[in-house]
């Protein structure tokens, strides 16, 4: 039964690509306009900081009632990888990634580490970031 069916399988192969009609090629999509881009980082910036201070509740909540959920905590985590995820494509979209953590205008904090755009404490040392710091840390916006 099966060799009627190999047969016409191996006839459709060895026919001439002409018998196959040419798909049409792809368009690109337009990308959408760079303030709903902007909007839509800002967004995820809310909400990843939200999700992140739920998550250090939740392990502090588990380690107080000593009942761990490693399923959940792995499970809040992905989300929180998947929000970092989309928004560093929305960085690369906006033109705002650098190629490299010391490219020239990087504010630094006084331990020498790169201060990122947005930071309130040194993520090296812990340190407040001084104004004039955070608002040279991640360029003009």
């Amino acid at each position: 039964m099966r060799i009627p069916l190999l047969r016409r399988l191996l006839r459709q192969a060895s026919a001439p690509d002409e018998a196959v009609p040419a798909t049409p090629p792809r368009r690109r999509r337009p990308s959408p306009p760079a303030s709903e881009l902007r909007r839509e980082r800002r967004a995820l910036l809310r909400l990843r900081e939200q999700k992140l201070r739920d998550l250090g509740g939740l392990s502090l909540e588990m380690y107080r009632r000593d009942r761990f959920r490693e399923d959940l905590l792995l499970e809040r985590c992905a989300e929180l990888i998947g929000l970092e995820a989309r928004i560093h494509e929305l960085d690369v979209l906006l033109g705002a990634v650098r190629p490299s953590p010391a490219a020239p205008g990087t504010a630094r904090c006084d331990c020498g580490a790169p201060l990122l755009w947005g930071s309130r404490f040194c993520a090296s040392c812990g340190r407040p970031v001084t104004a004039g710091a955070a608002g040279s840390a991640g360029g003009a916006r």
